[in-house]
């Protein structure tokens, strides 16, 4: 080991728009979404099926534009019967009843490979902890929807 280098993902929180879209831009860089935290921060007017589809949406034009691979988490117990259809560039995952969503994103991060950017959108403290511990950047809700905003 070099003296004064750390080995691994370096995270951290990204509080600011010009952050986001730097980590956006790096290659092969994985966006996660905490899905109902994020529309309930955004559209929480709409019914859940209406939230899903319009992030999932939104989701896959950021997809698009930057190139990034995204993967949105929703919890599932009371979702039947799971959607199958995805949107292009956008991995759509809920979680097993009886498992929270915040379960399936931190073990999805730590199961991505050293050195791939991650970014996890999420306001929830505890899952902000965790992905930041395992090395992610973690982005809230209303900074996410902003950028989403520009798609």
């Amino acid at each position: 080991m070099v003296p004064g280098a750390s080995a691994g993902r370096r995270g951290g929180r990204v509080t600011e728009a010009t952050t986001l879209d730097t980590l956006l831009g790096l290659p092969n860089a994985h966006v996660l979404v905490d899905g109902y935290n994020v529309t309930k921060t955004g559209y929480p007017e709409l019914a859940l099926s209406e939230q899903r589809t319009r992030l999932i949406g939104q989701l896959a034009a950021l997809a698009a534009r930057t190139g990034v691979d995204v993967t949105v988490v929703f919890d599932g117990a009371d979702v039947t019967p799971v959607p199958t259809a995805n949107a292009r560039g956008v991995r759509v995952l809920f979680s097993d009843p009886g498992v929270p969503a915040d379960d399936v994103i931190t073990a999805l991060v730590r199961q991505e490979p050293e050195g791939r950017p991650l970014v996890v959108a999420t306001s929830d403290k505890e899952i902000v902890t965790a992905v930041c511990a395992a090395g992610a950047h973690a982005v809230p809700a209303d900074l996410l929807l902003t950028r989403l905003g520009r798609v």
